[in-house]
């Protein structure tokens, strides 16, 4: 009896141990729950954080602008940025680095109707434009437009919140908004399936890294194998997305009740579009490429007006990435 109730104790106390040992870790998202953040909660519903000791916690934010910052100053551990922010914002001073990509392609794009559209850059001429100032499309909006020879003056951008983007077009108070083309299912919902038009800014030569999960100087030295762990669960987390669409929206939307699943299903799947890769497919779910990202930082630099030059190897790291191979 004595052995049995030793051996019960002993279970007990290592139950105990392995919850207590379950390290916090905030990652803030870009935005609120969309169907192409589902990997995260794919990760979570199936204890991959959880197995590598994490206790994660999933934080809405708005726009690229206002997750780095929250980064940055230590609110959170890791988030998601576009990588174009990301970069300008090591310009100005802040600690983060991309250690990790999302989208291989970029979804960076400029919604309209089909009434009055936006089809090309010098549409946006004489046009009012909204999104958060955080957002990556507003930030990265005056190399869009030296690269295309728009005339910014001409452009009036006015500040909006995330959630109010779609309404935003769909009742015409605005003329255009910035937002990701994955973002199309929801624009269709509110203003009519043919009525949208996009104009996807990888048409217009703007072909640089976008979405990415970042960290910071502080996070990267203090907390490097749980960067790591929480890199490699994310990654798994989107190889299930990939390997099976219809089960990850169904546990998006049992852990966020609110997510519309018809909508968000083809918002999901339009970003997978962006990540069905041959350089993913090479080296990895996520992989970061050095003349991409150096491009990238080359286009930051030429348009953005940084009060530095901003160097590549001050904006990434590739030292916590752990290669998850896509499904077959």
């Amino acid at each position: 009896m004595t052995r049995t109730l030793s051996l019960a104790l002993a279970a007990l106390l290592a139950t105990s141990g392995a919850a207590s040992a379950q390290e916090k870790f905030t990652f803030a998202l870009n935005w609120f729950a969309v169907g192409d953040h589902a990997a995260y909660w794919v990760a979570l519903d199936k204890g991959y954080y959880k197995a590598k000791g994490l206790d994660v916690t999933l934080e809405n934010s708005k726009g690229s602008g206002d997750s780095i910052a929250k980064v940055d100053t230590g609110r959170a551990d890791a988030g998601l940025a576009d990588a174009a922010v990301v970069i300008a914002s090591v310009g100005r001073g802040t600690t983060v680095k991309t250690v990790g990509m999302v989208f291989d392609k970029t979804p960076l794009n400029i919604f309209s109707l089909k009434e009055k559209p936006l089809s090309k850059p010098k549409d946006l001429e004489g046009k009012t434009l909204a999104a958060p100032p955080g957002d990556s499309q507003r930030q990265m909006f005056p190399a869009f437009a030296k690269l295309n020879g728009i005339d910014p003056s001409k452009v009036a951008w006015v500040n909006i919140e995330p959630a109010a983007k779609i309404a935003a077009v769909a009742e015409k108070r605005v003329d255009g908004v910035g937002d990701y083309s994955t973002g199309l299912p929801l624009y269709e919902k509110a203003a009519g399936k043919g009525n949208v038009v996009m104009m996807p800014w990888a048409d217009f030569g703007f072909d640089m890294y976008s979405m990415s999960i970042i960290a910071s100087a502080k996070t990267m030295k203090d907390k490097p194998k749980a960067l790591k762990d929480f890199l490699e669960a994310s990654y798994m987390g989107w190889r299930d997305v990939m390997a099976d669409p219809k089960a990850a929206m169904e546990i998006l939307k049992k852990r966020v009740p609110e997510v519309d699943v018809e909508v968000m299903t083809p918002n999901m799947l339009i970003g997978l579009g962006l990540m069905k890769t041959d350089r993913y497919a090479k080296n990895g779910i996520g992989w970061i490429d050095e003349k991409k990202m150096c491009d990238s930082v080359d286009l930051v630099n030429a348009y953005m007006g940084l009060p530095k030059k901003v160097e590549c190897k001050d904006v990434y790291s590739t030292e916590f990435f752990t290669k998850v191979a896509m499904p077959n």
